[in-house]
């Protein structure tokens, strides 16, 4: 059996409602789950970008690429190793003032962790991180004795270390025809 790690899996669409669900199923099918997905517009007008980071070996995960393809609405699949793109999460913490001001040096926690606070109030204080996936861990992991009030964090959102979006290539030769 082949090393498990984690891959990020980009996915270049047309937006048309359903297809989510139809790519999901895919990753389903095969027992891999799902480790975090965000969709957006991407660089090219019209097409969405679904960026989904799961465990996987690489021979499932090209299996996984072509069926994902095979989908009328998408134009390109491809996936990547962690050192093949740049990746960042974002999360918020909502945690009491009270138990915040209880600490000492406020002010070197938040730059230690470089985050940033979004908003103070009697009640709570909101913390926003923007990182990498063990960064944020370790910040919960320093935040959780305070008491977090709320814990949200996004999915991950990647681009590629190459030059360009690769989809730009596949675009131009469509729209030469």
């Amino acid at each position: 059996m082949e090393q498990q790690q984690l891959y990020t899996v980009t996915v270049y669409s047309e937006n048309h409602v359903g297809l989510l669900t139809q790519i999901a199923n895919i990753f389903t099918r095969s027992f891999i789950n799902i480790e975090s997905l965000t969709v957006s517009a991407s660089a090219i007008n019209d097409v969405h970008k679904f960026t989904i980071t799961c465990f996987s070996d690489v021979k499932a995960l090209d299996k996984i690429t072509k069926q994902i393809e095979k989908k009328v609405e998408v134009l390109k699949a491809y996936y990547y190793t962690e050192d093949e793109v740049i990746s960042r999460e974002i999360a918020l913490f909502k945690i009491s003032t009270e138990g915040l001001m209880a600490i000492d040096a406020i002010e070197n926690l938040v730059n230690k962790f470089n985050a940033k606070i979004l908003e103070v109030n009697r009640q709570y204080t909101v913390i926003e991180k923007t990182g990498v996936q063990d960064e944020i861990k370790k910040l919960y992991e320093t935040l959780e004795p305070i008491g977090i009030l709320q814990f949200v964090r996004s999915g991950c959102v990647s681009i590629t270390r190459s030059k360009y979006e690769h989809l730009s290539d596949f675009r131009l030769t469509i729209d030469d025809f």
